[in-house]
């Protein structure tokens, strides 16, 4: 953070629970943001050179709890409040996600992280393909939102298996689909165009599709040291 200010660039990150911290302010409170609870204050930290800098403290409490039963978020950023408000930079991180989930259905559904691609320049150009891939990808999901609703794409479709289905049906769908059949859709207007999307969207069987949801995490139980026995076996752990 201290190098991100000492260049003139601006952050907004989460507060690492390790962090150093001494409180400049008393904590305000902002207002409700999205059913949020936002609280504000001013602090101090002191960085590895002993340069101590003041940053803005942002702390959430959620409405409900996350998968991992967080009840709150504390965000620091180095933005004036003329540049952005609590609010604003509370609605900006909880968005974060989407860039979050972008790269993790590039890197996944993708692949735009080729192991065997050493050359930097050939990496460099695979992860541009795999940009260009999510583009369309994305222009799909949006008809399919336009024709199903946005909650049910997001909750129900698994981008994991259109991508797959897209790899898996393109050669064959070239083979199967003269050249001439493409022309129509060359000369289409935006409007015309998305439209057609959005009634092919509508003949989608989205049960193909299906996402599958990952179930609650076990909690890992708590383990109990005994200076007296300090070894720890492994067989007994497994066998719980």
């Amino acid at each position: 953070m201290s190098g991100i200010t000492h260049k003139d660039a601006y952050f907004i990150c989460r507060q690492d629970q390790g962090l150093p911290w001494k409180e400049d302010g008393a904590e305000r409170f902002i207002g409700r943001n999205d059913g949020c609870s936002l609280y504000e204050q001013k602090i101090s930290v002191t960085d590895t050179k002993e340069h101590s800098r003041l940053y803005r403290r942002i702390r959430v409490v959620l409405k409900t709890a996350t998968r991992d039963g967080e009840k709150e978020l504390c965000i620091l950023t180095n933005l004036t409040k003329t540049s952005a408000n609590a609010k604003l930079i509370a609605r900006l991180y909880r968005k974060r996600w989407t860039i979050e989930t972008a790269f993790q259905e590039l890197e996944s559904h993708l692949h735009s992280e080729i192991n065997s691609l050493g050359y930097p320049r050939a990496a460099l150009f695979g992860f541009c393909v795999a940009l260009v891939a999510y583009n369309v990808l994305a222009v799909v999901k949006a008809a399919l939102r336009s024709a199903y609703g946005e909650e049910k794409i997001s909750n129900d479709v698994s981008g994991y298996y259109l991508a797959g289905h897209l790899e898996r049906t393109y050669d064959g769908m070239m083979i199967a689909v003269p050249e001439e059949e493409w022309h129509i859709f060359k000369n289409m207007s935006e409007k015309m165009f998305a439209d057609t999307l959005v009634q092919l969207a509508e003949k989608v069987n989205l049960a193909k599709f299906k996402k599958h949801k990952r179930g609650p995490k076990k909690r890992v139980p708590k383990r109990h040291y005994d200076p007296a026995h300090p070894h720890v076996s492994t067989a007994k752990l497994l066998k719980g």
